[in-house]
């Protein structure tokens, strides 16, 4: 984990979205939270993620998603060098 990210003020976010109870109180509250960019942004990384995973080429990823190269390398380098947190939440989704 990154120290740098470890505060009091990142804890209460994650508990504020730990505290939300489905899909329309997350759309609610990311709403006010994000702007739609950053909103779009973020889940635009988390299909990169998924699609890298069922070993899509960055050009079919790229195509799919308009992400750009650098945002799927960056993507790639947290899969295979990162916390395990896109590994941990796909599986999950995937055991659904």
């Amino acid at each position: 984990m990154n120290k740098k990210i470890k505060t009091e003020a990142v804890d209460r976010l994650f508990d504020a979205i730990l505290s939300l109870e489905n899909k329309e109180e997350c759309y609610n509250f990311f709403e006010d939270l994000c702007t739609v960019n950053e909103l779009l942004s973020l889940s635009q990384r988390f299909e990169v993620a998924s699609m890298l995973k069922e070993g899509k080429t960055y050009l079919d990823i790229a195509e799919k998603t308009g992400a750009s190269t650098a945002t799927i390398s960056r993507v790639n380098r947290s899969l295979n060098y990162g916390n395990d947190g896109y590994e941990l939440v796909l599986e999950r989704l995937n055991n659904k």
